[in-house]
């Protein structure tokens, strides 16, 4: 190669001259000029350009994704006149490096299965293909989808075999999450909606901000009790929880009743009551000694919703704690709600809900220990 390209980033003066590389480089799906506009500007994007003698020859895009330790590369682009020089490699090497740098662990792509030249270069730098999309590019092809852990991490710590499981309504996702628990140390419990819709009538608050109530983290502990499993619940207020989100005084009433009954059940049941947060440092030894957590966060720095919401811890590292998450949206693959990455100090804000600051969390184990 007789000259080396030169990185930088990305600037709005840049506009002509990437629309210029993704018209000579794509057919279809090409980014518009309104794309490239929102995305030089977006605080979450990393974009970079590959330039020649000033010339602008390629880019690359990554987004962080909100909240999480993942990041997708969104495109990545050489002129055809320009390619087989390295540039490309280049290129994402230096998004890799700064997508570590922003503190994601995980880099995901999507790529034509008909690129083989893409794919050959993804798999060369240590890329894997975990799953696919059928009908994915405006020409009907399929995506493969490839994944990359840039992070390096030196691996202390404990990661635990639970399944994923989807909740199939928008108020389940703490029986969702106790399920995955629940079946990972016991193969009889069972995945299913009539099992997440019983320990939902069973745990439920009754009503929440607006519509179906969510669940009582200790309803959910008394759930795992009454199938055999021993529990214990982490909270930082043992008063009736929720309230602030309800306006009525006589559905508040109803969510008292509720949370006071749950009180004596847990005082009948042999539940233990902490009422105190689960620190990581707690949290690690219970992951260690083979119990399994399910957490109460809100989903305000994953989609700027201030809702509860319940996940599965899955792991946890020096740098992040590993959730499944049983929320799947439309634009999503199960393998993105599952044992995603989130840096401790971000977790640390993300598992509080509400004015009052609440955090909530509940181990179970065997009954046999």
């Amino acid at each position: 190669m007789s000259e080396s390209a030169t990185l930088r980033t990305a600037i709005l003066s840049d506009l002509q001259a990437l629309i210029k590389v993704e018209q000579s480089c794509f057919n279809t799906d090409r980014l518009s000029s309104r794309s490239f506009k929102h995305w030089l500007q977006a605080q979450h994007a990393l974009f970079i350009v590959a330039t020649l003698q000033q010339e602008i020859v390629g880019y690359g895009l990554v987004w962080c994704l909100k909240g999480t330790r993942l990041a997708r590369l969104y495109s990545l682009a050489v002129l055809p006149s320009h390619r087989g020089r390295g540039i490309a490699q280049k290129l994402l090497n230096e998004l890799e490096h700064l997508t570590q740098q922003r503190g994601r662990a995980y880099l995901r792509l999507e790529v034509s299965a008909s690129n083989h030249g893409a794919i050959k270069l993804y798999k060369s730098m240590g890329y894997q293909v975990f799953g696919a999309y059928s009908d994915y590019y405006g020409d009907g092809s399929e995506a493969l989808r490839m994944q990359k852990r840039v992070a390096r991490f030196d691996g202390n710590g404990v990661a635990l075999p639970i399944p994923w499981y989807r909740q199939t309504t928008e108020f389940t996702c703490g029986p969702a999450a106790l399920m995955m628990a629940m079946q990972s140390l016991h193969s009889s419990i069972e995945l299913s909606q009539a099992h997440e819709l019983e320990l939902w009538r069973t745990a439920t608050t009754i009503f929440m901000t607006s519509g179906h109530g969510g669940c009582h983290p200790i309803g959910l502990a008394l759930c795992a009790i009454q199938r055999g499993f021993r529990a214990q619940v982490f909270l930082t207020q043992l008063t009736p929880l929720f309230l602030e989100g309800v306006r009525s005084e006589e559905k508040k009433q109803v969510m008292r009743t509720v949370h006071e009954t749950f009180m004596t059940q847990a005082n009948e049941s042999g539940c233990v009551l902490h009422e105190s947060s689960l620190e990581l440092e707690h949290l690690y030894a219970l992951l260690k000694d083979n119990h399994r957590v399910v957490i109460l966060i809100s989903t305000y720095r994953l989609d700027g919703k201030k809702a509860p919401h319940w996940v599965c811890v899955t792991a946890i590292d020096d740098n992040c704690v590993y959730v499944h998450d049983p929320d799947l949206d439309a634009a999503q693959q199960s393998i993105d709600c599952q044992h995603v990455p989130i840096g401790k100090l971000e977790f640390a804000r993300m598992a509080t809900f509400g004015k009052s600051k609440l955090r909530a969390a509940i181990a179970i184990c065997n009954n046999a220990r």
